[in-house]
């Protein structure tokens, strides 16, 4: 049977809406606001903001609970606000009092938000959101851990486990071939050219732009390209733009006021392009395919190549962080952008911890690379343990099945940092940072990691909640009993009583 419905649409005014019911209180955007120290962390990004000068600031939480809302959804700045303006919940989680359609913002104000809160802003957020679980949890009488040691006056000087290793978050540029590069730099050098030709009486010069175009794309087009050929391409690319910079310098040797002409952004484009004709230029000379501070994107000049020889491929494109997961809470302890070992990372890790906590872990669980001799000793000293194959030939206790055991469960247990990568780079974007500038691109890990955070943060207060109603169930049902047997007491024998309600 088919039913037709008429195809003109109804005005906006005349759809209904179910605005006059109650919105459910098991959504998750509403547990989350309800669950999270919004005041602690409101205070952090209040910080960053000047109490006398400036316009009135936008609500820290409408800030904060916004660039929640990008991360979690994988949005973009402009569909983050219109996702915002279509969803009532969420509304309420940025703590709006009333639905309202206008947006709470301008999408542009993320790149100044992104400015103003930087990886240690994230920091302290997640340090906010450790406290507030741990003071949630209910209090035991006896708070013994299995990995914990205590000094002779009883104070705890190593507690719990730490899981560390190291990754790369890929930056979104496009892979960069030197040929591709020395193209890019050519056709920024030319618009350089042309604007100070325009602003000045310096004739312009003969650039032979036409010529570079199609020597460019005669190479590129190839499926195969020999090396003699591809040298050849360098070699004419590489003169293209030794000639255009040659004639920016002429230009603003001809007039020095020139230069107040140009934009910041100018001024690093043109810096940036001489640098990477040195480079090329030493390569090329060289006959060599590297060098020291490569440059791999004249738009996001401080991405460097990190040799990592992963599946997907041997080198990555982005920033080098090591990260410490802390009962279950990620934290991103070192953030460069050059290539480094990751080994060096432990003392960096071991102190934050301390300075976290008031003591070391009492074990460290991370791959080979942490555990050379060096940092074993450096453990050694501060009595932290170390899980891991001891080096040397193998001994006779590895060869144990009790050994191998204990060793497949640690590997097991610290398998949850890659975890947590894998999450962060699946569902939050970690493998695609899409932020040109360097201070903008922290802040887009930074708060990558901490939306994942607060999904560990969500858990750990909901089981919490449960183990609470649980223990509080379990109170009233022995104050019934109690009540009970106090009752037939008075009627009947107290050990009939017993034997009748408590078997």
């Amino acid at each position: 049977m088919i039913r037709h419905k008429d195809s003109q649409q109804l005005r906006i005014t005349e759809f209904e809406t179910p605005f006059e019911t109650t919105l459910d209180s098991s959504n998750r955007w509403v547990l989350l606001a309800n669950t999270l120290p919004w005041d602690e962390l409101c205070s952090v990004y209040n910080e960053k903001m000047s109490q006398k000068m400036g316009a009135r600031a936008i609500d820290a939480r409408v800030v904060i609970g916004a660039l929640i809302v990008k991360h979690r959804m994988k949005l973009s700045d402009i569909d983050t606000i219109e996702y915002i303006r279509e969803n009532m919940y969420v509304q309420y989680f940025l703590g709006l009092h009333v639905y309202t359609y206008k947006p709470v913002f301008d999408p542009s104000l993320f790149v100044h938000i992104r400015k103003r809160l930087g990886l240690k802003e994230f920091e302290d957020m997640t340090t906010f959101l450790m406290k507030e679980e741990e003071n949630s949890k209910a209090k035991e009488d006896n708070d013994e851990d299995d990995f914990s040691k205590k000094d002779e006056a009883g104070n705890i000087t190593h507690k719990g486990s730490i899981k560390i290793d190291a990754t790369v978050t890929d930056a979104e540029i496009k892979y960069p071939t030197d040929l591709d590069l020395l193209n890019s730099a050519r056709e920024k050098s030319e618009e350089l050219i042309d604007k100070l030709c325009s602003i000045s009486s310096f004739p312009k010069p003969r650039m032979y732009r036409r010529n570079a175009r199609r020597d460019y794309l005669s190479l590129i087009k190839k499926k195969v390209k020999g090396k003699k050929l591809l040298r050849k391409g360098l070699r004419k690319q590489l003169a293209y733009l030794f000639r255009n910079i040659g004639y920016i310098h002429s230009i603003l040797d001809s007039d020095p006021c020139l230069i107040t002409r140009l934009s910041k952004a100018e001024l690093k484009y043109f810096w940036v392009i001489q640098l990477l004709y040195d480079q090329q230029k030493q390569m090329y000379d060289e006959r060599k395919s590297s060098c020291s501070d490569r440059i791999v994107s004249i738009h996001q000049p401080h991405v460097r190549p990190i040799v990592r020889g992963k599946s997907k491929g041997k080198v990555e494109f982005g920033a080098k962080i090591g990260v410490c997961v802390d009962n279950g809470y990620s934290r991103i302890d070192h953030l460069s952008w050059d290539a480094y070992n990751e080994s060096e990372d432990l003392s960096v890790h071991l102190e934050n911890y301390k300075a976290q906590h008031g003591f070391y872990p009492y074990r460290v669980l991370g791959d080979k690379i942490y555990l050379n001799r060096q940092n074993r000793t450096l453990m050694k000293e501060l009595g932290i343990e170390a899980v891991g194959a001891p080096l040397g030939r193998p001994s006779k206790e590895s060869k144990r099945p009790e050994y191998k055991a204990k060793m497949r469960k640690a590997a097991g247990e610290r398998n949850e940092v890659e975890g947590s990568f894998g999450v962060a780079k699946r569902r939050y974007d970690m493998n695609d940072i899409r932020a040109r500038l360097a201070n903008t691109a922290e802040s887009w890990i930074a708060v990558g990691f901490f939306v994942l955070n607060l999904q560990r943060f969500l858990r750990g207060i909901l089981c919490v909640l449960k183990v609470i109603g649980r223990n509080r169930l379990i109170e009233r049902i022995k104050l019934a009993i109690e009540k009970t047997i106090t009752t037939m007491n008075k009627i009947c024998h107290p050990q009939q009583a017993r034997q009748r309600y408590c078997g």
